[in-house]
């Protein structure tokens, strides 16, 4: 009664006062209330006094607050994730910063026209006209992430092959040719060695009680392309992400291509990750990356007819009988309209080598070896086996028409169409390929551009069947020499005798009478 006769009693501003100190006092939620924020602030303000308190009033309460959160928290309670969009920002935030003495200084006269700097925003301009796009702010990253790539390292051509996705991360791929074959990194082959000679003593002499010599021959080992030629041609790198490394890709050798088309294998996004398939694939991820990348270019990368053509000086073929594996720009190519290069699957070529079925863009002789690597054996067995050599493989040739490509279950290899059907004039042809999902290509007047976003997987119309093992070896073939038998006994061994000794009385029989008859016939 008195509690509340003394509250009745308190006069109405000062009962405002207590309300308004008691909702000060409300913890927010960080925990700490602004009665505590004002009163920290205000003693900051005496304690320093600056000349301009009032401009200064949300600066430092920004201050305040920003130093109380930036505080360790407590170890018990758990703290939030960092979102994924500020570890790809800080990835990302050195493609926008330009470092002292980086790149050239805009303010002079410099020319830029020897730069190997794709100008990828032309690019996906042409593309976006086709329907093919990655977004305005990824194209601008990958720009930028580009152009680390030619500042860093010597090349003269640079061009953005493409991107491939995968379930963990993607792949952006960049194909490039350095300025001088010197200054690109020489990688170190590992050389396969051959069998080893059979064992034999000091003295020369055969060891005794060998077992029996296996009748199989391994293959003959076909060796990889040289760099700058056939599937290893181009230099590829690759990176995870706008931002991120490019690393450099090794060169594909026919195993892997060989390997990589009989497995169907979606990408991790790391090129570490092992490659667990049957057959099984002799590399990890970083192999199999670059002979997928091998074959969609030897089966995509087309051009519209009459924009490469083979030197003048070059013949049509030398004097081994290959085909010519190289070609140049036409100056006096007029450009063919997007109208006709829909209508008919002629106007566009092939400007890639084809991969043959051995692995190599040009065929290689496996039955050819040099007199110094080969032993007497060996070339005992090549003279025996020159009627049988194998018979080489034959692909088509460069800038082959894609009215000659094979179609698959009735499915046409290409789909050609027009961007736009109501503005055909100024309509671009888009060509999509149906072997490879994700393969584009596109002409415009005098320019045309190819492009891959896809999971690099090859189109398999009749559904994807494991290769089963191969048929088991056959035993060795038994004989008396290696066979086990039970020891005789002494009553079959004494048999034997006896009758051994019978079978050599009877047959010195037989020879006493023989001679004796040919004594006969002398005499008369």
């Amino acid at each position: 009664m008195s509690e509340n006769a003394g509250a009745l009693s308190l006069e109405p501003r000062e009962m405002q006062i207590r309300n308004a100190k008691a909702f000060l006092l409300q913890g927010g939620k960080s925990g700490v209330s602004l009665y505590d924020h004002l009163s920290a602030l205000l003693a900051r303000i005496l304690s320093e006094r600056p000349p301009d308190a009032v401009e200064s009033l949300a600066e430092l309460s920004a201050e305040l607050r920003w130093a109380r959160l930036g505080r360790g928290s407590d170890p018990l309670h758990t703290q939030s994730e960092v979102p994924e969009s500020y570890t790809k920002a800080e990835n990302q935030r050195t493609l926008f910063t330009r470092e002292a003495g980086e790149g050239p200084d805009i303010e002079g006269d410099v020319e830029m026209t020897d730069s190997p700097l794709p100008n990828i925003l032309d690019l996906f301009h042409l593309l976006g006209q086709g329907g093919v796009s990655l977004g305005r702010d990824e194209t601008v990253r990958i720009s930028l992430a580009l152009k680390r790539l030619t500042d860093t390292r010597p090349l003269q051509h640079c061009r953005l092959w493409g991107k491939i996705l995968g379930t963990e991360g993607s792949y952006l791929v960049a194909e490039v040719e350095f300025r001088e074959r010197e200054d690109e990194d020489e990688e170190e082959g590992v050389e396969e060695e051959g069998s080893t000679p059979e064992e034999e003593d000091e003295e020369g002499e055969e060891p005794e009680d060998l077992p029996p010599k296996s009748l199989f021959r391994p293959p003959p080992l076909i060796p990889r392309e040289e760099n700058w030629t056939g599937a290893n041609k181009f230099v590829y790198y690759v990176c995870t992400e706008p931002g991120a490394d490019w690393i450099r890709l090794p060169s594909v050798t026919p195993p892997q291509i060989s390997a990589a088309r009989k497995i169907r294998r979606l990408f991790t996004g790391r090129l570490d990750a092992p490659v667990v398939t049957y057959p099984p694939f002799p590399g990890s991820e970083i192999n199999l990356l670059r002979a997928q990348i091998a074959r969609i270019s030897a089966g995509t990368h087309i051009s519209p007819l009459g924009y490469y053509q083979f030197g003048e000086e070059e013949g049509e073929e030398d004097d081994e009988g290959a085909a010519r594996d190289t070609y140049e720009e036409n100056p006096d190519f007029d450009g063919i309209p997007p109208s006709e290069l829909v209508e008919s699957l002629s106007n566009w070529v092939h400007h890639a080598q084809h991969i043959l079925p051995q692995g190599r863009c040009v065929w290689y002789n496996p039955s050819l070896k040099s007199e110094d690597d080969m032993t007497e054996e060996e070339a005992e067995e090549e003279e025996k086996e020159e009627a049988e050599e194998a018979e080489a493989e034959i692909g088509p040739p460069l800038l082959t028409p894609l009215s000659e490509d094979a179609e698959i279950n009735q499915t046409p290899p290409w789909t050609a169409k027009l961007s736009s059907l109501l503005i055909p004039q100024h309509a671009v042809a888009v060509m999509r390929s149906n072997l490879w999902p994700g393969s584009y290509a596109l002409s415009s007047a005098k320019k045309f551009e190819n492009i891959y976003i896809g999971w690099g997987i090859k189109y398999c119309p009749e559904g994807y069947s494991p290769t089963g093992p191969p048929a088991p070896q056959a035993e060795y073939p038994s004989g008396p020499e290696i066979s086990e038998a039970s020891d005789p006994t002494v009553e079959e061994e004494q048999a034997l005798q006896a009758a051994q000794e019978e079978a050599m009385a009877e047959a010195e029989e037989m020879n006493e009478e023989d001679e004796d008859e040919d004594e006969e016939d002398d005499d008369d």
